[in-house]
């Protein structure tokens, strides 16, 4: 199928031909004819699985008819909240690349920075409002934001609005919103409340999944090291003398985590920042600019802040600490091996992350190849899974034993070739 089977008005087929859109992905193939029809819908889609499209395409064609507005009157016609800045940054940019032929104005509002040029833009009028809940509670509280006239709701990453707290005001917006709407509800995960949430506020949905949360693409080259806490840093150092690694995403548990991996890499002459909720938004942007421009090699990121971003031809993700929710997984290593490219996933195991890996490979169905030829790796094969919290458990597993001196400075390459799965 082509998008040109879709149905899809020539303004904004040519915009798609613009970006380099032929064909649309299954979740796009899916939803936009039901969007397009007007009905509700409940869409199940992991990370980069292009569903931004699959709603701002059938959305800008709705809204280019003509609305029987009041003169001087531009009513906020449609919102998309979403959990992150960076997430609704990217969305805005999708609405306003799709739309560039169409003469509809959007916006985006979010926390952290002055919000004048925000209200100026409303008070001008604005079609479409993407939005995070805390900054678009405050404008409507102030009396910035009215959402009577909104014909089209989006409540995009509803599950990570859930592990973010927003719930609550999430549902307060919702109360704000006409009964008479069209509403469509992404999530990746459909936790209890969630599934709750979308219940209460769909009406007779169309249900529209695609790769399940528990997948991950067969185009992401995934393996294991097993090494000590203390030797995480040196292996990272190591990995990154291999020059195919042009840039990479790393992952981190915690944002002192996050800023500690920089100075480090710093202090090796590797560029690298860090991008996390104590970051400034402007911070938080400069800091994606410079590597999406391939200025910085590294960025080191918590999973609230990376949700969501999107980097074209992203080839390595690391996960320096693994992450204690599985699902998570596969939402990080989902940020490379996109779009049918192929990407390579490496992650560091300590003996007390192996409760995470055992949960992680659970999940996705397979076990992660180890790379065990290089001079920090451990064997954990008799290590008994403790599910305490880590700061809970004792220092009793902790291992003491450095690396072999005499390999420390051995160059280990490419370690797809090194690998031993240990199936």
């Amino acid at each position: 199928m082509l998008f040109t089977d879709l149905k899809i008005i020539k303004p904004i087929l040519d915009a798609l031909h613009n970006e380099g859109y032929i064909k649309p992905t299954p979740i796009q193939e899916g939803a936009i004819p039901y969007i397009l029809a007007g009905r509700d819908l409940l869409g199940c889609a992991q990370t980069g699985t292009g569903k931004t499209a699959a709603f701002a395409i059938p959305m800008l064609q709705l809204l280019s008819k003509p609305y029987p507005a009041t003169p001087g009157h531009r009513p906020i016609r449609a919102l998309i909240l979403t959990p992150t800045r960076e997430l609704a940054i990217q969305i805005e940019e999708s609405f306003k690349a799709y739309g560039c032929y169409l003469h509809l104005k959007q916006l985006v509002v979010f926390g952290g920075v002055s919000q004048q040029p925000q209200t100026t833009a409303l008070r001008n009028g604005i079609d479409i409002l993407v939005a995070t809940p805390g900054r678009l509670l405050d404008l409507m509280n102030q009396g910035y934001i009215h959402l009577r006239d909104v014909e089209l709701f989006v409540l995009d990453e509803a599950d990570r609005m859930l592990d973010m707290g927003f719930v609550n005001d999430v549902k307060k917006i919702i109360a704000k919103l006409p009964a008479k709407r069209q509403t469509l509800f992404f999530s990746a995960t459909m936790p209890k409340e969630i599934q709750g949430l979308a219940n209460a506020i769909l009406t007779n949905p169309q249900k529209v999944e695609v790769a399940p949360v528990s997948s991950t693409a067969d185009t992401i080259d995934q393996s294991i090291f097993f090494v000590d806490k203390g030797d995480k840093k040196a292996l990272l150092s190591d990995l990154l003398k291999d020059g195919e690694i042009k840039t990479a995403l790393v992952f981190t548990r915690t944002k002192h985590g996050a800023d500690k991996i920089v100075k480090d890499l710093v202090k090796i002459g590797v560029k690298a920042e860090a991008i996390h909720g104590n970051k400034s938004q402007n911070a938080r942007q400069r800091a994606l600019t410079n590597f999406k421009n391939r200025e910085t090699r590294i960025l080191v990121a918590t999973d609230i802040a990376a949700r969501g971003i999107d980097i074209d031809e992203l080839t390595h993700v690391i996960n320096y600490e693994l992450p204690n929710i599985p699902e998570t997984y596969v939402h990080r290593i989902g940020r490379t091996g996109r779009a049918g490219l192929n990407g390579i996933a490496f992650s560091f195991c300590e003996s007390e992350e192996m409760p995470y890996l055992k949960d992680i490979q659970k999940l996705i169905g397979r076990e992660i190849p180890k790379i065990t030829d290089h001079p920090y790796h451990r064997d954990f094969s008799g290590f008994i899974p403790n599910r305490q919290p880590l700061h809970q458990r004792q220092n009793s597993n902790k291992r003491n034993r450095r690396p072999d001196t005499n390999n420390a400075n051995r160059r280990f390459g490419k370690f797809a070739s090194n690998r031993n799965s240990e199936r």
